[in-house]
């Protein structure tokens, strides 16, 4: 049996779904003969759609023993269910979350209940499977799989080597601050400005927020995105990834009072990343519900406690697959500011006296969401389902 796999999201570009595509791709060559058609950044992305249909008939047609072809994103399968010419082939699919809650009425009414013509449905967490067959997808063709994470464990930094960091690169003074870390891009579901606004405040005066990620920038795209309706506005801005929650971030961020207790970092080399969070009293994943959005899964969840990171997060979306209380870090309910004040106030104890296990949330989060694990359940579902097909 061979495989094709079909993907638009793969490095260089970065994020979650373009490393899920990745260690796919490269960890199934170690069980199949596997071929790809991926868009790796260059020329136009609009070209490597439309040529797509062409592309992938030449390839099955230059390479018989392809007998599945795996679609590693909605989008992806919804494009190429419109294409002609390789319908003997088996066709599966990975789903993320956004791709399923997308809040477009055509989208909804007539796309996703086509994904009902694939042979299988892959979820990458209990609540985009539940989302999914809470749209009419046959529940029978769903499976959930989960992400996986780089296992790679790096150096433990100490206390001082952060400090020192902190002084010497950014002029930034940190020495007796309790340090709370958030990252990623700063889109609505992820709470960055419902947590500022509405937990730091009453937060004990030693505790600083170092906010990690990309700082957007205004551009022409913004400007138009400001005339929108607003529910149009909504669509282009999910479709996009736009940082949505930037402009509120901003503004609370330089308000008298907050503006001593945040720290926005911008993206910063991996290493830094790995060294804060080793020294860091607790990771954020404050999400909120976000009508039309959702967290698919939560590897950042999973990056940070390998950093040696204590984990706190909103029991949101698939953060609850990635999260398991007592094994790799705490869950608190979403959007609940008293239950977050209190954690963050009365159950966090500094670094140096807490009873925080980063070791064995470190084993746990390897044994049980490692990339191999996750493909070697993908080649067993992918053989099992080419097996009943025959």
């Amino acid at each position: 049996m061979e495989i094709l796999f079909v993907s638009h999201k793969y490095p260089p570009a970065i994020g979650g779904m373009e490393k899920q595509s990745f260690e796919l791709i490269n960890g199934m060559q170690q069980h199949l003969t596997v071929h790809r058609l991926v868009y790796e950044g260059r020329g136009s992305k609009l070209k490597f759609f439309l040529q797509l249909n062409r592309r992938i008939k030449k390839t099955c047609k230059e390479n018989p023993g392809i007998a599945l072809i795996h679609f590693n994103d909605g989008l992806m399968a919804a494009c190429c269910l419109l294409h002609q010419g390789y319908d003997h082939l088996e066709k599966t699919v990975t789903l993320h979350g956004l791709d399923v809650v997308y809040p477009n009425f055509f989208y909804q009414r007539f796309i996703l209940p086509a994904f009902n013509k694939l042979d299988l449905i892959i979820a990458v967490s209990n609540a985009t499977a539940a989302e999914c067959i809470s749209r009419n997808i046959a529940k029978e063709k769903i499976i959930v799989i989960n992400n996986g994470v780089d296992t790679q464990v790096w150096p433990a930094a100490n206390r001082q080597q952060v400090e020192e960091l902190f002084a010497g690169k950014y002029q930034q003074q940190i020495q007796n601050r309790r340090l709370l870390v958030v990252m990623g891009r700063p889109v609505k579901r992820k709470g960055f400005s419902w947590f500022i606004q509405h937990v730091l405040p009453e937060l004990h005066a030693d505790f600083l927020l170092l906010v990690i990620g990309p700082v957007s920038k205004k551009s022409k795209g913004s400007r138009l995105l400001k005339i929108l309706p607003s529910f149009i506005k909504n669509q282009v801005e999910l479709f996009l990834g736009a940082p949505s929650d930037e402009h509120l971030l901003e503004k609370l961020i330089a308000q008298p009072g907050i503006n001593n207790k945040v720290l926005r970092m911008g993206k910063l080399p991996s290493d830094e990343i790995a060294s804060i969070l080793s020294v860091a009293d607790a990771f954020l994943m404050p999400n909120i519900s976000v009508k039309g959005d959702m967290e698919g899964f939560g590897l950042v969840c999973l990056e940070a406690v390998i950093c040696g990171a204590n984990v706190y997060a909103a029991a949101s979306g698939g953060i609850a697959d990635a999260i398991q209380p007592g094994k790799n870090g705490r869950l608190l309910p979403p959007a609940n500011r008293n239950a977050w004040i209190d954690a963050i106030n009365h159950d966090l104890e500094p670094r140096e006296t807490t009873s925080y296990n980063a070791n064995q949330a470190i084993a746990f989060t390897t044994e049980n969401f490692s990339w191999k694990k996750m493909t070697d359940q993908y080649f067993t579902c992918f053989m099992e389902q080419h097996t009943s097909a025959s």
